[in-house]
């Protein structure tokens, strides 16, 4: 009996772990590789490299919004209901099918793809409110940093076999019979969808639905009760000073985390890098973060999580600047390395961190402020990047430029713009040094 429950459990966290390795081929291909270089390209041809940028960074804010403002209700909802895995399935498919309507959309149509990549975005972020809630379920507190990691790694190699995969129908679309790389690209679109739905199975199969004390008896009292206890907690939350510190020190960090995952390629071909060199920095990520996000999780457990995420800090601190200077394609991969090395490990320990400051019995509610948190940095981030671009650019374009005046502007203000995301990592190491964890667990625990 006792190994019986050993498997369920073991089971539980590899079916947890897996929807890592299902959604992230989103963020990898869709997200992070292809869309922005057939935004540019594709969807909206003729405009220039500042103002695609723009309208890139809009369609990721407008979806962070939406995600944002329905997060913590949502949460609320899930927790009173048992509705967490439920809600995952929906907006994980939602997702899924959003991504295969991206093969559909013709050349310019850029409003559309806004739209279409903006549903699918809001479906990725959706589902991983209810993941993320998921963690304390399925692992213990001596071992959640490494089972946390593990989601982050599995996510790194899956989405990067998926991709390697992508970039080869992409180089060479005559092998797998297709008519050329533009058309591979849209196909790769496709096999994310399908990737992304048929991995999901496992995780619904695999992990159980945790059930409340109170579960409400039918739909209507679900939703007034999962209003009723996010506005109560909401109110409660406001005198956590520990969760509140560390929710906005994350919000400026994690800023800086997805700003740069998702501007990173539109802003290396915005300075003249070649897209077949920004793939090739992509595919190094994902590689070097698969083994990397483990050894965060184990340094987290056996070192201390605190230290490991000032380390990660600190570190893309160090990428940001060389990133403002940086002139060749070589620099870009080195920097692709450095931050595989940390982009797992800094989500995978802010999430373990965050779930030892929080009540036990409302984690979907208290993950979706903190995926609320991590959306309207997400929201602001694009922006700011995009916006600061363009004024940079009108500030640095002398009168009656040249062809060659208008790319070195267009390149220079691009630089100014991703050098603006210095700021939010400095704020989020220093509000984090405020952060009291022994304090945090004795306010969770008055809420329990």
């Amino acid at each position: 009996m006792e190994g019986k429950i050993i498997d369920n459990k073991k089971r539980a966290v590899w079916g947890w772990a897996i929807y890592d390795w299902a959604n992230s081929a989103f963020a990898t291909t869709v997200i992070a590789g292809f869309f922005p270089i057939f935004f540019k390209k594709y969807w909206s041809f003729g405009a220039d490299v500042n103002t695609s940028t723009a309208l890139l960074g809009l369609g990721n804010s407008l979806a962070s919004l939406v995600v944002a403002l329905l997060a913590p209700v949502l949460g609320a909802i899930a927790d009173r209901g048992s509705l967490r895995k439920k809600l995952l399935i929906f907006f994980a498919y939602l997702g899924v099918l959003m991504t295969a309507s991206l093969f559909l959309i013709e050349k310019g149509d850029w409003a559309l793809a806004i739209f279409v990549y903006a549903v699918g975005n809001i479906g990725f972020a959706g589902a991983n409110v209810f993941y993320d809630s998921l963690l304390p379920t399925v692992a213990g507190e001596e071992d959640i940093d490494y089972v946390s990691g593990l989601g982050f790694a599995l996510g790194y190699l899956g989405g990067g076999l998926l991709f390697l995969l992508n970039v080869f129908m992409t180089l060479s679309p005559e092998t797998f019979g297709l008519p050329d790389a533009g058309y591979a690209i849209r196909c790769s679109f496709v096999t994310v969808a399908a990737w992304w739905g048929l991995f999901t199975i496992f995780t619904i199969i695999w992990v159980p639905e945790p059930k409340t004390a109170a579960a409400p008896d039918n739909n209507g009292n679900v939703i007034s009760e999962g209003f009723r206890q996010f506005i109560g907690t909401f109110k409660k939350i406001r005198h956590m000073k520990t969760i509140l510190v560390f929710l906005f020190a994350y919000w400026c960090y994690i800023d800086g985390v997805d700003t740069i995952i998702r501007m990173a390629v539109d802003y290396g071909m915005s300075i003249g890098f070649d897209s077949n060199d920004l793939i090739v920095a992509l595919l190094i990520v994902q590689f070097v973060g698969f083994p990397s996000a483990l050894v965060f999780g184990k340094l987290g457990q056996l070192w201390d999580a605190r230290k490991a995420i000032y380390l990660a800090i600190a570190i893309y601190i160090f990428i940001t600047l060389w990133g403002t200077m940086m002139t060749s394609k070589e620099e870009f991969y080195i920097l692709a390395i450095m931050i595989g090395l940390v982009q797992g490990g800094i989500q995978a320990l802010s999430r373990s961190y965050y779930s030892r400051l929080i009540p036990k019995n409302r984690t979907a509610e208290f993950y979706g402020f903190y995926n609320m948190l991590g959306k309207f940095a997400a929201i602001l981030g694009p922006v700011f990047v995009g916006m600061t671009g363009l004024i940079a650019r009108r500030l640095l374009m002398p009168p009656s430029p040249t062809p060659a005046e208008i790319e070195h502007a267009g390149q220079l203000a691009a630089r100014w713009g991703i050098a603006s995301i210095l700021i939010l990592f400095i704020a989020g190491a220093i509000i984090f040094s405020f952060v009291d964890e022994e304090k945090g667990r004795k306010e969770a625990a008055q809420l329990e």
